[in-house]
């Protein structure tokens, strides 16, 4: 008897990337793999979409639509490249309006995508049905997906194989066009039993025919049990990563599985050992120069307890090192356990994994609930939609109080059609604002990655990959080497300054950011003279200064905004007064603790 044929995705140049560096690998240090791929005889590629799309513009400054072009062309015309996208969020940082999640689809067709890979992180079913049928206008193959996970100990209420069947029997209801069904488990914490029992239902479920997958991630040490379940109930695809960048917070290796179907009636994909081996070797080549942070390739057997993706948790993780924070990770990861609790159980997977490793590092930073991350407030409100059961009824108050916004129950699609800064018309006048060439693919760039797509387009932006001969040329630099006379800037008790370094006697002055000359540093937490400091609560970068000095502002009014992991952070007067000054510029870099405006 023939053995089934499995397909296999690769996933190694999206969501392998994504897990392992943040998304963070360039085009031209990854093509020669994608050759060895193709002759290794893969014909299955998950390609772009997801958090890649934006990571490209964010750090790499490169152009996604001109990786997609030059990925198809060394594939060829008749492999399947598959994208992954977020319902109405698309690739996006926010809802999008009608008019953007169309051209999003548009776009990807243009670009050489062949099945858009679509899901809901709330598994609201209503944020499928618009973006599927763009999908499949645009000449698409639609794959559909109901995503998974595992609750932390002691919770119900969603994510059994119950709440599945029902989520999908509305997506068959809803009459969304489809060509397959995913079942996706971003931060792989289902357990094999779960999975089995849940593509069994969907196998009875489903019209006879219909391609069935699995998608999961090792970050729990479960995925390929997980898998194996998956294809005795009779799933057809899985996704598998090569090495390096596969295991850990990635997905399995090609290998691994391959070796664990020996002896079963699987096929998976026609693919050999040998030319197998042959392409992960030249994938290793290839990134040898790449630092792999310890965590991505690590099995956690603490995940399930804070369900992180493995695409999220190295792109924070390698956040937190940008900020010089990755000491807190262990307590971020602890306390999402309570932010999924009383978040409403959305899945973790992008968007919501973000919120909740965003509100995990406020309540680690800032005290439990002091502060509301932007995206989980609005989650917890409603405006990515309906979440799996009802959040806190105290979290959602506090999130009322915080953002100033009232809980909606109107749809995410509707309530982003209705906001004018998210119509096409918007974004082409400001490109227009920023001479920039009004063309449908800037026109989503900008759309998409908002003001850091901007500054793509207008040739800025920072090139931010983490390489161990960049890595080892910085290290060398701070030794001593080439310290010398000169100016730097020093933090010192929270507070930046800058001090004039000279060789002998010379006279040398320690000026504080503001431009006054000081004696000493000052004590921590104390005030500058009459004045109140106003302190960053977290590291990041300066976004936008609101007040000027000699304002008067009242209690609550935002002084500055920084931006940090992803989120943007309101500095607001502790009281009301007149601003004595603004101690950094737009763009600055400022660490925890370091006063950012003097307020009397």
């Amino acid at each position: 008897m023939a053995k089934k044929f499995i397909d296999v995705m690769d996933t190694t140049f999206r969501d392998g990337f994504q897990s392992v560096f943040g998304g963070r690998v360039l085009m031209d240090d990854f093509f020669p793999a994608v050759e060895a791929a193709k002759t290794a005889g893969i014909t299955h590629y998950e390609f772009g979409g997801g958090a890649r799309f934006q990571s490209l513009y964010f750090y790499l400054r490169e152009d996604a639509f001109e990786m997609m072009d030059r990925f198809r062309k060394i594939v060829g015309p008749d492999a399947n490249l598959q994208t992954l996208a977020r319902g109405v969020n698309t690739v996006m940082l926010d809802t999008g309006s009608k008019e953007l999640i169309d051209l999003h689809a548009k776009m990807f067709k243009k670009h050489g995508t062949t099945t858009i890979r679509n899901f809901d992180a709330l598994n609201d079913v209503e944020n499928l049905k618009y973006s599927g049928e763009r999908i499949t206008h645009h000449g698409l193959k639609h794959e559909v997906v109901v995503t998974m996970m595992d609750l932390p100990p002691g919770c119900h209420g969603a994510h059994t194989v119950e709440f599945y069947e029902k989520t999908l029997r509305e997506i068959l209801d809803a009459g969304i066009p489809y060509s397959s069904v995913c079942f996706k488990d971003a931060s792989g914490t289902s357990n094999p039993q779960k999975v089995f029992e849940t593509i069994q239902m969907a196998r009875k479920l489903l019209p006879e025919g219909t391609h069935l997958r699995l998608h999961t991630h090792e970050t729990a040490g479960v995925s390929v049990s997980a898998y194996m379940a998956a294809l005795e109930a009779g799933v057809d695809g899985i996704d598998l990563a090569a090495a390096p960048v596969s295991g850990g917070t990635s997905q399995p290796d090609i290998l691994t599985m391959l070796h664990a179907t020996k002896g079963m009636n699987f096929d998976l994909g026609g693919l050999e050992i040998g030319k197998i081996l042959t392409y992960e070797k030249e994938l290793q080549a290839c990134l040898e120069d790449y630092f792999m942070p310890p965590e991505a390739t690590m099995v956690s057997p603490i995940i399930p307890f804070s369900p992180m993706p493995g695409g999220a948790l190295t792109a924070n993780t390698q956040m937190m090192r940008d900020n010089n924070i990755m000491d807190r990770f262990p307590e971020v990861i602890a306390a999402m356990q309570e932010v999924v609790e009383k978040g409403g159980y959305g899945t973790s997977v992008t968007p919501v994994s973000q919120f909740y490793f965003q509100q995990a590092l406020n309540n680690v930073m800032q005290g439990p609930w002091n502060a509301i991350a932007p995206g989980y407030g609005r989650m917890v409100l409603g405006y990515f939609g309906k979440t799996p059961v009802a959040p806190d009824p105290e979290i959602v108050k506090i999130a009322s109080e915080k953002l100033n916004l009232l809980p909606t129950t109107e749809k995410a699609l509707n309530l982003a059609d209705a906001d004018p800064s998210k119509s096409l018309e918007s974004w082409i006048n400001r490109l227009k604002e920023e001479d920039i060439e009004i063309t449908e693919e800037n026109i989503f760039i900008a759309a998409a990655c908002q003001d850091k797509g901007i500054d793509f387009l207008k040739g800025k932006g920072e090139l931010n990959v983490r390489k161990l001969s960049q890595m080892k040329k910085d290290c060398n630099e701070t030794k001593g080497e080439s310290m010398g006379s000169g100016n730097y800037t020093v933090v010192v008790d929270g507070q930046k300054f800058s001090v004039q370094v000279a060789e002998g006697d010379a006279d040398i002055q320690v000026v504080a950011v503001d431009g006054e000359s000081v004696t000493a540093a000052p004590k921590p937490n104390a005030p500058a003279g009459d004045g109140l400091d106003i302190k960053a609560l977290l590291p990041g970068n300066v976004w936008k200064i609101v007040a000027n000095p000699g304002q008067s502002v009242q209690e609550g009014d935002v002084i500055m905004i920084l931006e940090s992991m992803k989120m943007e952070i309101d500095v607001v007067a502790p009281k009301g007064g007149v601003v004595k000054s603004i101690n950094v510029a737009t763009n600055d870099k400022v660490v925890e603790g370091q006063v950012v405006a003097v307020i009397g």
